[in-house]
């Protein structure tokens, strides 16, 4: 009977190990599954991948068979930290990390709950592993909002060929803009481009660094940064009485302080991230083997008003970004 009872807990125990990693769920009693979401800042981007991530859910499970914990971060790495502890007390069924930050704060919080990370342009930057091959493995997986940094950069003289220097202006906080203006400057270089890094802190010296570039350059780009997406208007308000366009690594930006972008749909890569949601909550796979997806279309888009303020000619085969 010990002996017997000795297997069943041992079999017991294996499997409560294979779930944890494997990030098994079940329904609550309620019969609802509890979805914690940290965001790391509201704006328009982030906020769209949100809303498609929720939408993906509700339209696959139903609105009664999820519960949502919508949480702001307020663009603080510490804040985002206190708020997937609290998930983790909670023993919520999954958690959706949106931006680096967030995603870095959830992966530091729990090995065992799922995560699911959305705007977060490099995973192996953000996660600090080496060799990554777009598998995180563990409990961790996502979607990623890279846009092609070559032709990003390729905007940069296909809009302005006469451009000599460019300024890449981006939050020193945030580990994948310092990927994405590594690559473009690289990039930039191989076209005999001076190329100078305008890195700034936060939101109190944004304007000082931006002037400084704009007082410099011929052209500035700014990469996928949740600090500029939630400044635009510091940028615009900086960059246009001097007449120095910005190129722009998403839509969001763009629409705020940009000339031009390589746009993705945030809405549906969190509706993407959603679809992987539904598949480990009711279809129970394996996380740690779900590789990173990425958006499937680019659209080349430029910003009408910035453009007209500029006297800058939209190139053919951009759409403008539609007014909101």
């Amino acid at each position: 009977m010990k002996k017997a009872l000795s297997v069943i807990l041992a079999l017991t125990l294996c499997l409560g190990c294979m779930c944890a990693f494997a990030g098994c769920t079940a329904q609550k009693d309620d019969g609802k599954y509890t979805i914690g979401i940290v965001q790391l800042v509201e704006h328009v981007a982030l906020d769209a991948a949100t809303e498609g991530f929720k939408q993906a859910i509700i339209d696959e499970l139903g609105a009664d068979a999820v519960e949502f914990d919508f949480q702001n971060g307020q663009n603080d790495a510490n804040t985002c930290s206190t708020i997937v502890n609290q998930f983790v007390s909670n023993n919520v069924d999954l958690i959706m990390a949106n931006a680096t930050p967030a995603l870095q704060a959830a992966a530091a919080a729990t090995g065992e709950i799922p995560i699911l990370g959305t705007s977060v342009t490099e995973y192996g930057v953000a996660l600090e592993i080496d060799d990554f091959d777009g598998t995180v493995g563990g409990n961790i997986s996502g979607t990623s909002d890279l846009a092609p940094l070559d032709k990003q950069a390729a905007m940069i003289t296909e809009w302005f060929p006469d451009a000599k220097s460019v300024g890449l202006l981006f939050c020193s906080k945030e580990a994948n803009s310092q990927y994405q203006v590594d690559v473009i400057k690289s990039e930039l270089e191989k076209k005999n481009l001076t190329v100078t890094m305008y890195p700034f802190t936060d939101s109190n010296d944004l304007a000082q660094i931006c002037t400084t570039a704009a007082d410099n350059c011929d052209v500035i780009y700014v990469p996928t940064d949740n600090t500029v997406a939630e400044n635009t208007g510091i940028i615009d308000n900086i960059c246009e009485p001097k007449k120095v366009p910005v190129i722009a690594g998403e839509e969001g930006i763009c629409s705020g302080c940009g000339i031009a972008t390589l746009s993705i749909s945030y809405y549906d890569l969190g509706y993407t991230t959603g679809k992987m949601a539904v598949k480990i909550l009711k279809d129970g796979a394996d996380i740690s083997t779900m590789p990173i997806e990425y958006a499937e279309k680019q659209t080349p888009k430029y910003n009408e008003q910035n453009c007209t303020a500029l006297g800058i000619t939209p190139l053919e085969g951009y759409t403008a970004i539609a007014a909101n």
